[in-house]
């Protein structure tokens, strides 16, 4: 069974930074993409970030782009999510996301979420 736990999100005002992780289980991690995602109240979820299974290469939403990180560890099976600058429009549930072959905006797995709260 595949399960993606996240951990790291929390409230913080503007200009601060939080750090997201998670740890998959049940999948060999170092063969997936993995992503983020965030959904704010009355909107679809949207794609924030994503990384090769590799880690040689990142992805990101014009939106994140120079503000956010997402690194990963394959030794430790853990993906992060680096969050700098937070601005009041980054609040969300967040999500973490494991694709197959290279299509990372269509995950196939999917976590619980973890609210980011960013107050202004």
């Amino acid at each position: 069974q595949v399960q993606l736990v996240e951990s790291g999100g929390g409230a913080v005002q503007a200009g601060g930074s939080l750090s997201l992780s998670c740890a998959p289980s049940g999948l060999t991690f170092s063969s997936y993409f993995m992503g983020w995602f965030r959904q704010a109240p009355g909107k679809e979820r949207e794609f924030v970030a994503a990384i090769r299974p590799s880690g040689g290469r990142t992805y990101y939403a014009d939106s994140v782009k120079g503000r956010f990180a997402v690194s990963r560890d394959n030794a430790k099976n853990t993906v992060y999510l680096q969050m700098n600058s937070l601005k009041p429009e980054d609040t969300a549930v967040y999500y973490c996301a494991a694709a197959i072959g290279n299509d990372y905006t269509n995950p196939r797995y999917w976590g619980q979420g973890t609210q980011v709260t960013v107050s202004s």
